[in-house]
């Protein structure tokens, strides 16, 4: 356990002394200590600021769509394999959802363009067709559908071999006794396999929250280009372009901040009401 403790201890922990740098008008030159504080300043001209609004409109309008759409897939995959009755096709096509998981973002948005661009291979079949040809990849307006396809694509693996473990400790006679009694596959899921890996699913949903914000800097940075900032931008990038391409670090410090105060609040919310429905929640 000491090297995971002391990489948590170091990169995460010793981190937030970091978050001083949002009180400051840091200037590198003169390192942490020396450079002036301003107080509150950085939040309050944050608050002022048009374009932080319009990063964090984009970011929850992302994650919502990641929530509804990318968290339940997931558990509906790893419940029509656990339904396969051959072992074999069912390690297949979980290895296959889960090979994505392993391929850099570079990766997967290289794949999609070269799918989905103005010349990729969706539009050169649709122009020999002597059909329209769409432009996916350059539309503001299919943006966000691409981007939550692409997380879907490439991560519902990982989330389906979470949910797997836990579909395996319910109990198959369960499920005998339901169909004796003339319970169908929906009743059976619904009274059968949802109550037995809810807390699993509580579980991941409160953690998501926590992260909720994180919509992918990678795979944003990537893409924002494509689109233009209006659309594409999010906190993650609003901070990187304020802070390392700008060099404004205070302001950008004080934007990393508001995001992990917001996750942090939405994960004690969460449990909170976790407990309240009689759920374990992450903590007591």
């Amino acid at each position: 356990m000491v090297p995971g403790l002391a990489y948590f201890l170091l990169f995460h922990y010793g981190a937030f002394i970091g978050n001083v740098v949002a009180l400051k008008d840091y200037v590198p030159f003169d390192g942490l200590w020396r450079s002036p504080w301003v107080g509150f300043s950085n939040f309050s001209r944050m608050f002022g600021d048009g374009d932080f609004w319009h990063a964090t409109w984009n970011t929850f309008y992302i994650a919502v769509l990641q929530l509804v759409f990318f968290f339940p897939i997931p558990l509906a995959i790893a419940v029509l394999l656990h339904s396969l009755t051959s072992q074999f096709l069912r390690r297949f096509v979980q290895s296959v959802v889960y090979l994505p998981h392993f391929l850099s973002w570079v990766i997967v948005v290289a794949l999609f363009q070269q799918v989905l661009s103005d010349t990729g291979l969706l539009n050169s079949f649709l122009g020999d067709s002597g059909l329209h040809t769409v432009d996916i990849i350059g539309n503001p307006d299919a943006y966000r559908p691409l981007v939550v396809a692409e997380i879907v694509w490439k991560d519902a693996g990982w989330g389906t071999i979470i949910f797997l473990a836990a579909l395996m400790q319910v109990d198959e006679q369960q499920y005998e006794a339901a169909a004796i009694d003339g319970a169908g596959p929906w009743r059976r899921f619904w009274h059968i396999t949802l109550p037995s890996i809810r807390p699993i699913i509580v579980l991941l949903l409160i953690m998501r929250l926590g992260d909720i914000l994180s919509v992918g800097f990678e795979q944003m940075l990537l893409q924002r280009q494509s689109v233009g900032p209006g659309v594409g931008e999010v906190l993650d990038t609003f901070v990187f372009w304020q802070g390392i391409v700008g060099g404004d670090t205070g302001y950008a410090a004080a934007a990393g901040l508001f995001k992990g105060l917001v996750g942090a609040v939405l994960v004690f919310t969460a449990n909170r009401v976790a407990h309240k429905l009689g759920e374990q929640g992450i903590y007591k």
